[in-house]
C-alpha cells in the first residue's frame, strides 16, 4: 500500500513538474486563433457554467421584464455595448467577432422557453455584470453600468431573438442611444 501511494505521489509531482517546465518555456499556446483541444474546451465549458449557476442561483429577476419600457431602454445599451460581438438580427458575423475565441454566442438568435426566463434572466444579469474571464467578456458592472440598465439589457435579450432586422433597428432608434443612468427611473 505504501508503494502504491509513493508511486502515486511521484507521479502527481513528476506530472506538476511537467507542467511547470512546460508553462515556464512558453509552450503553452495562448493565441486566439487556435481552438482548445476538445477535452479542455469541455471543462472550462462545464467550470464555467457552474460557476455561473452558482453565482446566479439567487438573484431574483424584476416581475416587469417584458414591460416594453424596459425593452426600448435595454435596445440602445445592447446596440452600443453588445452588438459588436454578440450579433444583431440580420447582421451574420463581425469582424470583431471572427477574431474572438471562444465565439461570443449570437445572442439574436437565442431565445430561452417561457420555463427557462428566470433562470436565464438571472444567469444573463449575473454574465453582464460580472463578465466572464479569459472571453473578452467584460464586467459591465464595473464599467459603471448599474443593475437597472442591466435588467433592461436583459428584458431586451429575451424580445430580441423575435425581432427582425427593422425591428431591431426601430427599438435602438426609439431608445434612449448608449445610457447607463436612467433619468425615468
Amino acid at each position: 500500500m505504501k508503494k502504491a501511494l509513493t508511486g502515486a505521489l511521484a507521479t502527481i509531482i513528476l506530472g506538476l513538474a511537467t507542467a511547470v517546465a512546460l508553462i515556464q518555456n512558453g509552450m503553452l499556446d495562448v493565441s486566439a486563433d487556435t481552438p482548445h483541444s476538445s477535452y479542455v474546451a469541455s471543462l472550462i465549458d462545464w467550470a464555467r457554467e457552474r460557476a455561473i449557476a452558482r453565482s446566479a442561483q439567487d438573484i431574483i429577476p424584476p416581475a416587469d421584464l417584458a414591460n416594453p419600457e424596459r425593452i426600448r431602454r435595454g435596445a440602445g445599451n445592447y446596440d452600443a455595448m453588445c452588438a459588436s460581438c454578440h450579433l444583431s438580427p440580420g447582421v451574420a458575423d463581425s469582424e470583431i467577432r471572427k477574431g474572438l475565441y471562444p465565439q461570443p454566442p449570437n445572442l439574436s438568435r437565442v431565445a430561452a422557453s417561457a420555463r427557462e426566463y428566470t433562470q436565464a434572466d438571472a444567469r444573463r444579469f449575473w454574465i453582464i455584470k460580472h463578465g466572464i474571464k479569459a472571453s473578452g467578456m467584460p464586467a459591465w458592472g464595473k464599467g459603471g453600468v448599474d443593475d437597472e440598465s442591466i435588467w433592461d439589457l436583459s428584458a431586451f435579450l429575451n424580445a430580441m431573438p423575435a425581432m427582425s432586422a427593422a425591428q431591431y433597428r426601430q427599438q435602438v432608434n426609439f431608445s434612449n442611444g448608449h445610457s447607463h443612468g436612467h433619468p425615468d427611473h
